[in-house]
């Protein structure tokens, strides 16, 4: 079997390390336990949480992922929608984020892992 691309990997929630073991106990759709992580990974043993509060730097990638969808559903709106009273901005952009919630804790998690936070693949683990 050949080995996840690092994109491949990160779209799919593995390990940044092997490309093998799973990030995430369960699936983001869970209505309990999507954010819920494995400590180690559950195949070459990488400990995610490197150090207490690791993770609060993909706050930032969150915020800016938050951020920009917002955006393009105010651009939307007031294009599409010609510029309605901002009780409608608010009305659609409010349930966007928690709907969209689940999905950002994890993609910010993983995009930090990945990109940010310089783990290194080792190819055959």
């Amino acid at each position: 079997m050949e080995d996840a691309s690092k994109l491949q990997g990160a779209l799919s929630g593995l390990c940044p390390r092997c490309r093998k073991g799973k990030i995430f106990k369960k699936p983001f759709y869970s209505p309990k336990g999507f954010d819920e992580m494995y400590e180690h990974c559950p195949h070459c043993g990488l400990r995610y949480e490197v150090e207490p509060g690791y993770f609060i730097g993909a706050m930032y990638v969150s915020y800016a992922i938050s951020g920009g969808v917002a955006l393009i559903i105010g651009f939307l709106l007031f294009y599409l929608g010609h510029d309605p009273a901002g009780w409608v901005y608010a009305a659609v952009v409010v349930p966007a984020m928690l709907f969209i919630a689940p999905i950002n804790f994890r993609i910010s998690r993983v995009i930090w892992l990945y990109y940010v936070a310089g783990i290194n693949y080792v190819k055959g683990l």
